[in-house]
């Protein structure tokens, strides 16, 4: 039973949110706010919100239109569904629109609102926003990791290759290609590998842990949890989820100042993101602080971990589901490329149906379906109705790809769609205006020539007649709720004569076993170094 005390508590939060309920309600009767579904007092329409949430919210644009508003308690939501009003809100409205809401999530994985996916728009923000584009993700900066996740990306492709060269075999692409995204990333930032035969043991049971964080924080981490309207349950935490949060921050954030801890001395750091951004501290102290670099670290891991290996777990989904596209895309690949050599990164761009594959799952499953929220700082319009001020704006780009006013054939996947010109220019995966990501060109690599060397190097087919399962999980970047299981078998061409040199291969064949991992020797992962160029003679017939 509650204290007297918790009682009274609860008693008088209650009054201040009917009070604070009414008197807003009040203010709204003489502005034009976007029409919505009725709403409850003080809960408002939260006990209407049902995972995944760009669902629920597309099929109240449906009934209340492109532009509507919602209460989350007593918070006023609105919710943007149009292409055109998008643009209007990230163009004319792009300053007023560039602040995030305060949430749990941004307390605790943003370090106090103070990272650059969850402060407010200002001063702070600008310079992490120029550190970002110009210090971390510019293309210069890109570029200097390229053999890095060129390695990676070869990696998971000569697993695929070991597992598969006698033929088809059954393999489940979900933590292959998270794993592989991970190492890029890790790659880039600390200059670590957490996963493969040359990780030590501890490293891995540490990275497992810590990505086993990172997706549970993903998939709960939204924009409508009830405790973030409502103090009352934040104060209680009746479902466990602040204690979660605190928790799961204290976690991170030792994990975090470990990496910053062991490359600080210089002699660890080499080229990395790390190593740069401690280098910058030198003449600027007072800015590149612990809690700056790991705010940056984790969202470079939040952002560019999940959507990109859910991004390729989705296109080869729809690929399998689509033969024809896929036959289509590998005679784009032969076409082009061949069989003598192994698509590159310079080759992505000059694959304009490869492309349209990517920009077409982009479409469909768009790796935030909602974006990051945004946070009106100043009274504004959108589509003629008022959106007054610190009223939280929703983004729903999982249904604008999906609108039949915009899209002909909406909901199925036609790659082909995108010859037409300026089509393209119709997608917002990564956000529109100042705040869209700043990591789509890594992002465009990373899937672009992972998904090319998957399609050249190999033969893929569903494990039955049905079709892949294509229902959506719930989460801040959109996962299978099935994860992919796919027959999987090496092209005997490109496997032999570019991946594998004869010797090692007839080696590692006779010891690597899937389940159990390799057998008597040291790696099953052959790592092309600098000067090896993995060509062997026909050893596969």
């Amino acid at each position: 039973m509650m204290s007297p005390f918790v009682c009274y508590s609860v008693v008088a939060l209650i009054l201040v949110l009917t009070l604070k309920f009414l008197r807003q309600s009040a203010t709204f009767k003489n502005m034009n706010i976007p029409p919505g579904p009725p709403f409850l007092p003080i809960i408002g329409n939260l006990h209407q919100l049902k995972n995944p949430l760009h669902h629920t919210l597309h099929r109240f644009s449906q009934r209340y239109g492109p532009i509507y508003s919602l209460r989350f308690a007593s918070s006023l939501v609105v919710v943007v569904s149009s292409h055109s009003a998008v643009q209007e809100c990230f163009t004319k409205n792009d300053v007023v629109l560039a602040n995030r809401p305060k949430l749990l999530i941004g307390k605790y994985l943003g370090y106090d609102d103070t990272s650059v996916l969850f402060s407010p728009h200002g001063n702070h923000w600008r310079n992490l926003r120029r550190i970002t584009t110009v210090e971390v993700l510019s293309s210069n900066r890109i570029n200097d990791f390229t053999e890095m996740r060129k390695d990676e990306i070869m990696r998971l492709v000569q697993k695929l290759g070991l597992t598969s060269y006698k033929g088809f075999e059954k393999v489940e692409m979900k933590p292959r290609l998270a794993e592989m995204t991970f190492n890029t990333i890790m790659r880039m930032i600390a200059g670590k590998r957490y996963w493969g035969p040359d990780c030590e043991m501890e490293d891995v049971e540490e990275a497992r842990k810590f990505r086993k964080m990172i997706v549970e924080m993903v998939k709960i981490g939204g924009a409508n949890n009830p405790a973030d309207f409502m103090p009352i349950l934040k104060w209680l935490d009746f479902d466990g989820f602040h204690k979660e949060v605190r928790n799961f921050q204290k976690k991170t954030d030792a994990f975090l100042q470990g990496l910053i801890d062991e490359l600080r001395d210089g002699k660890k750091a080499g080229d990395t993101m790390i190593g740069h951004l401690l280098s910058l501290r030198e003449t600027q102290p007072e800015y590149y602080t612990d809690p700056l670099i790991k705010g940056l670290i984790l969202v470079m891991l939040i952002a560019g971990t999940d959507t990109a290996s859910i991004t390729i777990e989705w296109a080869l989904s729809s690929l399998l589901n689509h033969p024809e596209v896929l036959n289509k895309a590998k005679e784009e690949i032969e076409t082009y490329i061949g069989q003598e050599r192994l698509i590159d990164e310079p080759d992505v761009v000059k694959l304009p149906y490869l492309q349209n594959i990517i920009s077409e799952t982009f479409r469909l499953h768009p790796g935030a379906p909602l974006l990051v929220p945004h946070f009106s700082s100043d009274d504004c319009t959108i589509g003629g109705y008022d959106v007054p001020r610190n009223t939280m704006v929703l983004v729903n780009a999982w249904a604008i790809h999906r609108d039949p006013q915009l899209w002909s054939d909406p909901l199925s996947f036609k790659p082909e769609r995108f010859e037409k010109e300026g089509e393209v220019n119709k997608l917002i995966p990564f956000g529109v205006g100042r705040r869209a990501c700043p990591g789509a060109g890594l992002a465009h690599r990373t899937v672009g020539l992972t998904l090319g060397l998957l399609i050249q190097c190999f033969e893929w087919k569903r494990l039955n007649d049905e079709k892949i399962d294509m229902t959506e999980g719930i989460g801040i970047t959109m996962p299978k709720i099935i994860p992919l299981e796919v027959l999987c078998k090496a092209r005997h061409p490109i496997i032999n004569k570019v991946l594998f040199e004869e010797q090692r291969l007839r080696s590692l064949a006779s010891t690597y076993h899937e389940e159990d991992g390799p057998r008597d020797v040291a790696s099953p992962v052959v790592g092309l170094g600098e000067g090896d160029t993995g060509v062997g003679t026909e050893l596969l017939e």
